[in-house]
């Protein structure tokens, strides 16, 4: 399923994906936060609901507890991003610095009390994932900021995608039967990408929105001269947590050692 955001966000809170109606079988909810400069946003905490809080651009003041950082962001293509988990009773305070400021927010169910965590940039740090393989035809940037390994507590998974222009991401096709969240910024705001879902196409432009369900494969592929920024979140299903995921036999072979892939000759 695909959802298209046209023009710039709205300033203050803006759901992109609630957790009802044709799309509660995410069990996630999912928006984007826009402060102007000095601009101040609560998010109180309730008895239900984890939250993630994810700097896309802009400066600010983050508070939670008894804590307080001040984070910066000018870039999502080229800057680490800074992120803030939470459980369901610790509230969060928001003050925009000079610039403003841009959040993702996304929440979901959980009923544990854990300990809050900021994650910093060295924290998320990029790394070139495809690298020497398929002819260097999928080689992209990946930042995981947390999964099982670093975060059990949570119900959810997060990361950032950067396809990088001309090339592919989420490569080879995979599924898992957990629900993903993809969102997607362009470079420049203009280009564009695609995606397939299942055995459907879709266009890809900047700020759309794509949801994930069982078993769906979801390749991508960036424009040339473009780049592709996306945002990750992935629900973890009660009993079966996001961990592996499930490549078809059909497209196993391009990531095996030795594997012949066709290259064209010099016609000269």
């Amino acid at each position: 399923m695909q959802i298209r955001h046209k023009g710039p966000y709205v300033q203050g809170y803006t759901e992109l994906v609630p957790r009802s109606g044709e799309t509660a079988d995410m069990f996630m909810s999912f928006g984007v936060l826009v402060l102007a400069p000095g601009e101040a946003w609560q998010d109180k905490g309730d008895s239900r609901d984890e939250r993630i809080w994810l700097l896309a651009k802009g400066s600010a003041t983050i508070s939670w507890e008894k804590e307080q950082c001040e984070i910066s962001r000018t870039d999502l293509f080229n800057q680490e991003p800074w992120v803030l988990s939470v459980p369901s009773t610790v509230g969060v305070a928001i003050e925009a610095g000079e610039s403003g400021a841009e959040f993702y927010r996304c929440a979901t169910d959980n009923p544990l009390q854990f300990a809050s965590r900021m994650y910093t940039p060295p924290e998320c740090k990029s790394e070139f994932r495809g690298a020497g393989m398929m002819n260097e035809t999928s080689t992209r940037i990946v930042r995981t900021v947390f999964d099982d390994t670093n975060r059990p507590e949570s119900n959810l998974v997060i990361g950032e995608v950067i396809g990088i222009p001309g090339k592919w991401s989420s490569y080879p096709p995979h599924h898992h039967p957990q629900p993903e969240i993809y969102h997607y910024r362009v470079l420049p705001e203009q280009g564009f990408g695609f995606c397939a879902i299942g055995d459907t196409p879709y266009l890809i432009k900047d700020k759309d929105t794509i949801l994930i369900h069982e078993k769906e494969v979801h390749p991508h592929v960036t424009a040339p001269g473009y780049a592709l920024w996306y945002l990750w979140v992935i629900r973890h299903l009660e009993g079966n947590r996001y961990g592996v995921q499930t490549v078809p036999e059909q497209y196993q072979w391009v990531t095996k050692p030795g594997a012949s892939i066709w290259s064209p000759k010099d016609p000269q």
